[in-house]
């Protein structure tokens, strides 16, 4: 096992990490950028290291001072979070040139499923379902015309090395085709340096539904059943529950056994999460994302697992402390991101949170990296917490996360706690009827 291990990561991401390396008797090391000085990762943390100015680009970005800090340290093991640097596979391949073991998959596995075109080719080929459209990247508009024929209207352009809904566009005609064909080249190759398209067929009313899954790198591999990320706004996901209310027994373990089984086959390491559109009982292929999830603990609510501990452990050469088999669903969880942002408009609202109080009592989970006095920086994602509740069942689940918003102070600074009040008033939320266009709909009536 690891003495010491390195978080390259900060808020509370960082902190979850930290928690987990504690439990385990492991060391930590805490990078922080200037501007997070006196963040709660760095002070929670056995050691700290400055590795730049606030711009992430010259912080958690830097993969060279990031190996450093790893050299400076003596850490064994980097565990990069979500976000920056966990999907990047120049920095995975740079970890183990250096003889530093990165906690996470291979840098093989993370260069296949970043690249859109090259893990739905992958996906394919491994049994997993997928969404009819292009054979790869979509050179000009004839052959965007051409495919878009062939597959049906309304579609979807998307960038090759997308993400978060830059360079995604639909056309739901001929007449909207080549506007949005040459958007979606534009803003991809603003956002990526990649102006590389393909196309896809949209479907109209699907739920966004994502497999966990968790493999020892050595052929075994599991499931832990869905969650249900469908509440989103321009791609984010807000509200997300596991299991999925829309998903049958049956369907669970036939979608979740052919993504067991496709993660054995590659013998792909850690935690991954396999993401789908679903509608009228079919499951479409979107994206993996090699990593953790930000909205990982509603699985681990459900399953009594520890997703970071075991990552450690697999990445340590230590085998999965459960099977298939011992896997069993427990009621229900839901989990809410908190951001530090004024709605309806959604801006970013940086600044000093004058009092921070987290809900707590039975089945409530808060993570973040808040404290009564903290100054929120202007330079990073605007997400503060995640809060995360529990129940024998949704509804019991849905009553705990009403009572336990009624008591989360955030004050000095705006945040997104009033929307999920008002959503959680919507019966279509209360009785899971939502896909991912609701949110956007629903926003849109409510504030023009």
């Amino acid at each position: 096992m690891f003495e010491k291990i390195l978080i390259a990561n900060r808020g509370e991401i960082a902190l979850r990490v930290i928690r987990a390396c504690r439990e385990m008797g492991i060391k930590s090391v805490a990078v922080h950028s200037t501007a997070d000085a006196d963040a709660m990762h760095v002070r929670m943390a056995d050691e700290s290291v400055c590795i730049g100015p606030a711009p992430s680009s010259e912080s958690y970005l830097n993969k060279a001072a990031i190996i450093s800090a790893c050299e400076i340290t003596g850490a064994q093991a980097v565990h990069p979070g979500y976000g920056f640097l966990s999907e990047n596979a120049s920095f995975a391949q740079a970890l183990e040139d250096h003889g530093i073991t990165f906690i996470g998959p291979s840098a093989e596995h993370i260069r296949i499923m970043g690249d859109k075109i090259t893990a739905k080719e992958t996906a394919k080929a491994l049994g997993i379902p997928v969404v009819p459209g292009s054979d790869g990247g979509v050179p000009d508009f004839d052959t965007a015309r051409r495919v878009a024929e062939g597959i049906g209207y309304p579609v979807i352009i998307k960038a090759t090395a997308g993400g978060g809904g830059r360079g995604m566009k639909v056309a739901r005609n001929a007449e909207e085709l080549e506007i949005a064909f040459r958007t979606a080249r534009s803003e991809a190759k603003a956002a990526f340096g990649n102006d590389e398209v393909y196309i896809e067929k949209y479907l109209q009313k699907p739920r966004h539904i994502e497999i966990q899954v968790f493999g020892d790198g050595k052929g075994r591999a599991v499931h832990l059943a869905e969650r249900d990320c469908s509440l989103q706004r321009r791609h984010q996901k807000v509200f997300e529950e596991a299991p999925g209310p829309a998903i049958t027994p049956k369907m669970r373990a036939e979608i979740g056994t052919i993504c067991a089984n496709a993660v054995a086959k590659i013998n792909y390491i850690g935690a991954g999460t396999i993401e789908f559109l679903y509608e009228d009982g079919r499951f479409y292929f979107i994206e993996m994302n090699t990593r953790l999830q930000v909205e990982h603990p509603v699985t681990e609510y459900i399953f009594g697992v520890d997703l970071v501990r075991e990552q450690i452990r697999v990445a340590a050469g230590l085998p999965m402390s459960f099977t298939q088999d011992e896997l069993e669903i427990n009621g229900h969880a839901i989990e809410v991101r908190i951001n530090a942002e004024k709605i309806p408009n959604f801006s970013p609202c940086p600044g000093k949170v004058r009092m921070f109080h987290a809900p707590g009592g039975f089945g409530v989970r808060m993570d973040s990296a808040l404290y009564s006095g903290y100054t929120i920086p202007p330079y990073y994602d605007s997400l503060i917490g995640k809060l995360i509740v529990h129940g024998r069942d949704r509804p019991e689940a849905l009553a705990r996360l009403k009572r336990a918003l009624s008591e989360l102070i955030i004050d000095g600074v705006d945040s997104s706690v009033p929307l999920f009040h008002m959503l959680l008033a919507e019966p279509d939320i209360q009785n899971g009827e939502y896909n991912i266009h609701w949110l956007e709909k629903w926003l849109a009536e409510q504030f023009g």
